[in-house]
């Protein structure tokens, strides 16, 4: 499983277009067959700075997602939503693998 981390940079004034774009975008990741963890908004501290995260079962997923994406008209109202309305001043997109061991099983580190 690989689990893309979006960092987003948002304009301050425009939080409740991001939420929208956000909206959109939940169901559209399940669609084309990853997991989204949702989008997490600011609340204290920096006022301009959210998060998403998704997975999907490996890189070649998440890859075959964005090209089908781009071909989606859903897909493409989101992209134009964020365009026209602004909110997203700059992301950064990066790559994880989650640890979700079984607690039964710890190792012992000596």
């Amino acid at each position: 499983m690989i689990t893309c981390y979006l960092r987003y940079v948002l304009d301050p004034d425009k939080i409740s277009d991001f939420e929208a774009y956000g909206l959109m975008w939940i169901p559209l990741v399940k669609k084309f067959g990853g997991n989204h963890h949702g989008y997490f908004l600011p609340h204290e501290g920096a006022n301009n700075i959210a998060v998403a995260l998704f997975s999907f079962p490996s890189l070649a997923a998440y890859e075959q997602y964005r090209i089908d994406s781009q071909q989606d008209p859903a897909c493409q109202e989101a992209y134009d939503f964020a365009r026209r309305t602004k909110c997203i001043v700059s992301y950064e997109r990066s790559f994880m693998r989650p640890v979700l061991g079984d607690f039964n099983k710890i190792p012992n580190i000596q």
